[in-house]
């Protein structure tokens, strides 16, 4: 973490006002009798927390030019019960990509309103994580894309070059291609890197279709536009597709397609 002076300020003043909320009952620590100065948690308290030295937290919260990994900081945002708008605004103060964020999820353990949302609109709708699997969809989602949102296996990506029905079913199949692969391409920036890579490789060895798509280093944002679909049994299928981000949970991608 290397940032302009003022940004260092901004974040310790965050940080700090943040521990002045707490008290240390809400953090599950024994308090003595007796009289406390602090208005919240000493900073002491918070460094214990969060599992660092009291001097470098000081430091932190002085706003000096300190470096701080993402999984130090991922633990004082835990460590200060930070709410999910909290943790990405520090986040995003400190420049840095959350460790949490980028990781795959289950359906059970995404943020409720990502979860429940799908199901209250009428097209079809799902939800991509950051390593663009789909962790939830809804009744028309399914049935829309079927051989993929009711199947087992629910990434884009090895559906699109690995499914044998994708060929078929997306309309242009090659060009439907080079867009996912661009636009996954740029989304995967915010990625677990490891996990991108590994994603990647594995693509790379088992499709040789992404493996020539993958070199073209073509970038796109994933915006969304005119689709058709060659459904099994529904046949050509035209709509209109929107791709919607999350105000706290900015790694999770809503797509919507609504019938032309």
């Amino acid at each position: 973490m290397n940032l302009p002076s003022e940004q260092h300020r901004s974040l310790g003043a965050f940080l700090r006002a943040r521990r002045d909320t707490l008290s240390p009952q809400d953090v599950g620590l024994h308090v003595l009798p007796g009289r406390r100065r602090a208005r919240g948690l000493r900073r002491e308290e918070a460094a214990q927390l969060c599992g660092i030295s009291t001097t470098w937290y000081t430091w932190l919260e002085q706003g000096r030019n300190v470096s701080c990994s993402t999984t130090t900081l991922a633990r004082i945002a835990t460590a200060l019960h930070l709410s999910p708008a909290e943790r990405l605004y520090l986040f995003e103060l400190a420049q840095l990509k959350d460790p949490d964020a980028s990781r795959p999820v289950t359906a059970s353990s995404l943020p409720e309103p990502v979860r429940t949302f799908p199901e209250q609109v009428t097209m079809p709708c799902y939800v991509l994580d950051p390593l663009w699997n789909a962790c939830v969809a809804n009744k028309a989602g399914r049935r829309l894309f079927v051989g993929w949102l009711d199947s087992n296996e629910r990434n884009l990506l090895r559906y699109v070059f690995l499914d044998l029905q994708a060929r078929t079913f997306l309309d242009d199949w090659e060009g439907s291609a080079r867009r996912v692969l661009a636009e996954f391409r740029a989304a995967s920036i915010h990625g677990d890197t490891h996990l991108v890579e590994t994603l990647v490789q594995e693509l790379r060895s088992r499709s040789p279709d992404f493996e020539r798509l993958w070199h073209n280093q073509s970038v796109l944002l994933r915006e969304g536009g005119p689709r058709r679909f060659q459904h099994p049994t529904d046949g050509p299928l035209d709509f209109d597709q929107t791709t919607l981000t999350f105000t706290t949970w900015p790694h999770y991608q809503l797509v919507a397609l609504k019938p032309r």
